[in-house]
């Protein structure tokens, strides 16, 4: 959720967060009508309970004679600050809801627009120049017995798939290698629930306009996550966190859902875009001052990541209208992809500044010892995905695909072959 304070002082700046995202600029002066109808609410609320607390002690003074009609009196006030108090709750309801219908401010820098605005700060790399038809990842993957798309559909449906032999262990070593350089960068590795509560679901942002990508259990009211993330953001909900030290930084790795609503007939071959892939994510607690230095940071180990997969990428400046509810400034790694003659995306971090934070109520304290709300970021360091681009960028004339010198050791081979009895 927004600052209310920053609201007040500046709305204009919120109304123009609003419109560079293509959202309502209206919800902010609903947001603003909220708040000024819960104070009033509270004034109300407050001065009428101290009207009844005054008359306690008027009763205790009164004679017998005055005590029958003050004791009327104050059954009377009694059932006004009842009153007073369901209104109070209803504001802070209505309060509730209009705040959390605005998404986070967007920094100052980032680009107006939508999902084709970005803008290009990096090229790195260079793009392979195959002197054959180059395969994509899909045909690749079958004819090296690295990816089975046809029994992963017919055991759980299409975007399901099975990763087979090698496949299966080139994405542990990305995922090992992953894990090994956050905890070599400070970071505390983490497994987590990949089911979570409502309220932590919500919290991070993701049932808004994104809840249609997340996967519901009904029954037991649970949602599976599309990111870790998620738990990673509830795991401090509700506390005071020590960051006196600096930033808490945490790395998890789970299996990620999404119900990829609304994008059917879009990147259905192979293994781009699915409903359960695997995924190693970068999560930050810090202080909104240290936040932006921390974002840069993020970023660079993402870097690192992607320059041990030797895979030419270029990074942008997420549109405002790309950024979701929760990101006040977004950058993303997209890997080239041979097949598509186009980067598509690998990495993404985020800079949430104070708006997870303050729905889960994480807060530190300050050098006076006062709470403050936390800062959140989050970062991608190695998913799925990545195999697409891995694939397809080390591919050679034979059909074979050269195993990039970082992940040998967790792959256990320097080239990727066909199966025995699958070659000539």
């Amino acid at each position: 959720m927004i600052d209310l304070r920053l609201l007040r002082e500046d709305p204009e700046r919120v109304r123009a967060s609003q419109r560079a995202r293509g959202e309502d600029p209206a919800l902010v002066d609903a947001l603003l009508e909220a708040d000024a109808a819960r104070r009033a609410a509270v004034a109300t609320a407050d001065n009428l309970r101290a009207e009844h607390k005054a008359m306690g002690k008027l009763i205790g003074k009164a004679s017998k004679e005055e005590r029958p009609a003050l004791l009327t009196q104050a059954q009377e006030m009694s059932a006004k600050v009842k009153e007073a108090e369901a209104a109070q709750h209803a504001a802070d309801r209505d309060l509730d809801a209009a705040q959390r219908a605005i998404s986070n401010i967007v920094q100052d820098g980032a680009p107006a627009g939508g999902e084709a605005d970005f803008v290009l700060l990096e090229t790195v790399g260079t793009p392979p120049e195959f002197d054959f038809a180059p395969k994509d990842h899909l045909e690749l993957g079958e004819s090296l017995g690295l990816i089975d798309m046809e029994r992963g559909a017919k055991v759980s449906g299409a975007r399901f798939y099975f990763l087979t032999g090698y496949g299966a262990l080139l994405q542990l070593g990305l995922l090992q290698l992953a894990a090994q350089r956050a905890v070599a960068n400070g970071f505390t590795m983490m497994i987590p629930p990949v089911l979570v509560r409502p309220e932590i679901m919500a919290g991070t942002g993701f049932l808004g306009s994104h809840s249609a990508e997340v996967y519901h259990l009904a029954e037991d009211d649970l949602y599976l996550v599309g990111t870790s993330e998620v738990p990673l953001a509830g795991y401090h909900s509700d506390e005071i966190i020590d960051l006196a030290d600096g930033p808490k930084r945490y790395a998890g790795w789970s299996s990620c859902f999404r119900r990829e609503a609304g994008s059917y007939g879009k990147d259905t071959r192979g293994i781009i875009r699915v409903h359960q892939f695997d995924k190693v994510e970068m999560f930050v607690y810090c202080r909104p001052a240290d936040a932006d230095a921390e974002h840069q940071r993020l970023l660079a180990w993402e870097r690192e990541m992607l320059a041990a997969i030797e895979v030419p990428y270029r990074i942008i400046d997420v549109a405002a209208g790309d950024l979701g509810s929760s990101a006040a400034r977004k950058f993303d790694c997209e890997g080239w992809v041979p097949s598509q003659n186009t980067y598509r995306e690998l990495t993404s971090t985020s800079n949430c500044t104070t708006f997870q934070g303050r729905r889960l109520s994480v807060r530190y304290r300050d050098e006076n010892g006062k709470p403050q709300i936390a800062a959140t970021l989050n970062g991608t360091l190695a998913t799925t995905r990545w195999i697409v681009a891995l694939l397809e960028n080390h591919q050679q004339s034979d059909g074979s695909v050269r195993v990039p010198d970082a992940l040998v050791p967790f792959v256990g081979t320097e080239l990727l072959t066909p199966p025995r009895g699958q070659r000539g």
